[in-house]
């Protein structure tokens, strides 16, 4: 009978532990970045001061009477003078300037994104010939300042109403709104279409593979998957463009010398009227109105920025 002995086991040996703890060396990063964070978030609680307590001041002068601006300028209104608004949307008519500022505002949007979105797309997605001198000149139009063309623009639009004289005595470029639109429209489009074309080639070619192999045509394939998925670069352009067309006062003034003035010009009128009867409730009034919609747009948009990233996906 034989036993079999099995051979001895060796030792576990531990190394011995650093005389450094862990977690010792994220603990200095964390407090070497203290004074960094600290920093930061002091500039950005100054910078928001500087945007907010202007606002603030001036909403709460359009509730001040005519008596109350004679004091002191800080002093909180002693009641909601709400007869400002009112003066200035029936008296100053800014209620017919700012539903004309919606209405060129929509329209310029609508326009350029029609165009821009499937301009981008197509730069991003397919190779034709002329692509490379297309592109250049897209970029050769951001460094155009619309302000400095503007009495080229005027003078053809001037010359093309000249040539329609004889079918409309009254014309139709000149004081229109929705050609001042379509001018808001196709000075941003070189913004618009490089804006979208950056996004749309940052998304996976993979997304499109997928969508063609389920037989999607490419219509349908950037209607339905690449525009989602570019919804925060749209979101962008629609808050640029907007803040652009809504704070216009150049081009506008230009384009539209009857009665038909868009917000901007119709609160420089405001502007000069009220101070010479010294009311400045009015006028601030005014700036509020102004200020409203933008404040509203900005609350839609900035949910959306960042929703979507990412969005959609290749299921296994």
């Amino acid at each position: 009978m034989t036993t079999t002995t099995s051979a001895p086991v060796p030792p576990i040996v531990t190394p011995p532990s650093s005389s450094v703890p862990p977690g010792s060396t994220s603990r200095q990063r964390v407090r070497r970045r203290r004074p960094v964070s600290w920093i930061s978030n002091l500039v950005l609680i100054l910078i928001s001061l500087m945007i907010l307590v202007p606002v603030l001041w001036v909403v709460m002068a359009s509730v001040k009477t005519k008596g109350e601006f004679y004091g002191n300028p800080w002093a909180l209104p002693e009641g909601l003078h709400w007869q400002n608004f009112v003066d200035a949307f029936v008296d100053a008519n800014m209620g017919p300037y700012l539903l004309n500022s919606l209405l060129v505002t929509v329209v310029g949007l609508c326009f350029v994104l029609i165009i821009a979105v499937p301009a981008a797309y197509a730069l991003a997605r397919f190779e034709f010939r002329g692509k490379s001198i297309l592109e250049t000149l897209l970029l050769a139009g951001l460094f155009i300042n619309v302000n400095y063309i503007v009495i080229p623009i005027f003078l053809m639009l001037l010359g093309w109403d000249k040539a329609l004289r004889t079918f409309m005595p009254s014309g139709f470029f000149i004081d229109n709104l929705f050609v001042l639109g379509l001018v808001y429209a196709a000075t941003s489009l070189p913004f618009t279409i490089y804006l979208l074309l950056a996004y749309f080639r940052t998304i996976p070619v993979s997304y499109e593979e997928a969508a063609t192999l389920d037989g999607a045509s490419r219509f349908r394939t950037m209607r339905t998957v690449m525009l989602p998925m570019a919804m925060p670069a749209i979101s962008t352009a629609i808050l640029f463009n907007f803040l652009s067309y809504w704070n216009d006062y150049i081009i506008s003034l230009s384009l539209i010398p009857g009665e038909n003035k868009t917000l901007q010009v119709g609160l420089l009128n405001l502007f000069q009227a009220q101070r010479a009867a010294a009311d400045y409730g009015r006028l601030y009034a005014g700036m509020v109105i102004v200020i409203i919609p933008v404040v509203i747009l900005y609350i839609i948009i900035q949910k959306r920025l960042l929703q979507n990233v990412g969005a959609g996906g290749l299921k296994e």
